[in-house]
C-alpha cells in the first residue's frame, strides 16, 4: 500500500469515526460554503464542515482554522469541532486561503474574510445564520500555526469573538515578522482572552525552549522567566510542552500529532488527556467566555 492509499484509507476511517461518535453524543453534522479569500474582495468559495447538538435550542459558536497547506478536514480540526459541539456549540472547521504564509497585511485580509461580522457571506456570518446558532452568546475560536494567527486576529473583525486558543502560535515565523498585528497590545483581542500552547522544539517559533518562551511572552504579555507555564488568574497565558510529555518524545511545531507534521495519528494525551496542553483542557478554558 503506498502513502497516498494509506492517507485515503485513514481519512475514511477518521470520517467514519467522527460520524459515529457524533451520533453517540447526539450531534448532527453539517456542511456549508462561504465567500472568502486573501484580498478585500473575499470573492472565492470555501467550505465549512461542522457539528452541532441535535437537541433543539440556541448555542454559541466555535470556529477552528488549520495551518498552512493543511486540509480543513484534518483530524486535529475534526477533533476540536466534535469536542466543542459536544459542549453545546455550533462548531465548524473552516477552509480558507492557506496555501502560503504572509505578512501582517496578508494575515489580516485572510482573517477578515473569515471573521467579518458585517458580511453575511463570511464564515462567521454563515455560521451565525444557522438556526441553532446564537452569536450573541459569544464566539470562541482556535487554530493551529497560520490558523492560530487567524484566530488571534478574529476579534479585529467581529466584537462577538470572546477568546482564542492558539497551537503553534507566535509573532515571528521564519522571515515573517507579525509583531505589529499579533503581539500583545497590537490587536483587538486582549491577552486576558488568549491562551497559547507551543512545543519546546517548535521550528517556527523556537527552535529552543528559550526562544519559544520569548515568543510566548511577546504574544501574550505574560512573562515567567525559566518557566514552562505562565497563566493568569483566569488561566489565560501560555504553556511550553517538553519532549518527554509526548508519545513520540518530540515537542515540535506539530506536537499534537505522533511523528511530526507528516504524522497520521493524533497524540493520545493531546486528544483525550487532561494535561494543561491537552485539547479538552484548552477547549474547557474557552467555554467560560460564552453563555450557555
Amino acid at each position: 500500500m503506498n502513502q497516498r492509499e494509506l492517507t485515503f484509507r485513514l481519512g475514511l476511517l477518521l470520517t467514519l469515526a467522527w460520524t459515529t461518535t457524533a451520533g453517540a453524543q447526539s450531534l448532527s453534522s453539517f456542511t456549508a460554503t462561504y465567500r472568502g479569500g486573501g484580498t478585500s474582495l473575499c470573492s472565492s468559495t470555501y467550505n465549512l464542515r461542522g457539528q452541532e447538538p441535535s437537541a433543539s435550542g440556541k448555542y454559541p459558536v466555535f470556529i477552528y482554522t488549520v495551518g498552512t497547506t493543511e486540509p480543513y478536514e484534518h483530524s486535529s480540526a475534526l477533533a476540536a469541532v466534535e469536542e466543542m459541539a459536544s459542549r453545546g456549540y455550533v462548531a465548524a472547521t473552516v477552509e480558507y486561503d492557506n496555501a502560503t504564509f504572509g505578512s501582517c497585511s496578508s494575515m489580516t485580509a485572510r482573517s477578515k474574510c473569515i471573521y467579518d461580522g458585517s458580511r453575511a457571506t463570511s464564515a462567521v456570518g454563515t455560521l451565525c445564520a444557522r438556526a441553532k446558532a446564537d452569536c450573541s452568546k459569544g464566539i470562541v475560536v482556535a487554530g493551529f500555526s497560520q490558523g492560530s494567527i487567524m484566530a488571534i486576529l478574529a476579534k479585529n473583525h467581529d466584537s462577538r469573538v470572546q477568546a482564542a486558543y492558539g497551537l503553534g502560535a507566535g509573532v515571528q515565523y521564519s522571515i515573517y515578522n507579525l509583531r505589529s498585528c499579533v503581539a500583545n497590545g497590537n490587536r483587538t483581542l486582549p491577552s486576558s482572552r488568549l491562551r497559547i500552547v507551543n512545543g519546546e522544539q517548535d521550528i517556527f517559533v523556537g527552535p529552543t525552549e528559550s526562544s519559544v518562551r520569548s515568543q510566548n511572552t511577546e504574544t501574550t504579555g505574560q512573562s515567567c522567566p525559566l518557566a514552562t507555564s505562565c497563566f493568569a488568574s483566569n488561566n489565560s497565558g501560555w504553556y511550553i510542552i517538553k519532549d518527554i510529555q509526548l508519545g513520540d518524545l518530540n515537542a515540535d511545531h506539530c506536537y499534537m500529532r505522533s511523528g511530526g507534521c507528516t504524522g497520521l495519528f493524533l497524540d493520545s494525551t493531546w486528544r483525550t488527556g487532561s494535561a494543561p496542553w491537552s485539547l479538552r483542557t484548552n477547549l474547557d478554558w474557552l467555554k467560560q467566555f460564552t453563555t450557555p
